[in-house]
């Protein structure tokens, strides 16, 4: 599922970003570029990261 439209990140995009070692949006951010538009995903990407990092047990 479409997480950031404007930028075209998805659910799965955060998981590998997670697996890669991403545990922040700041840092989730500068490498998906999720958020940095209109901003309107942001709730929805800390809710898939948190469950993503819960998940690799982060």
């Amino acid at each position: 599922m479409y997480v950031c439209i404007c930028k075209g990140i998805t659910e799965r995009d955060i998981h590998k970003a997670v697996e890669q070692g991403i545990s922040s949006l700041e840092k989730l951010s500068e490498v998906t570029s999720v958020s940095k538009d209109c901003g309107c995903c942001t709730d929805y990407a800390c809710k898939v990261l948190r469950e993503a990092m819960k998940s690799q047990k982060i």
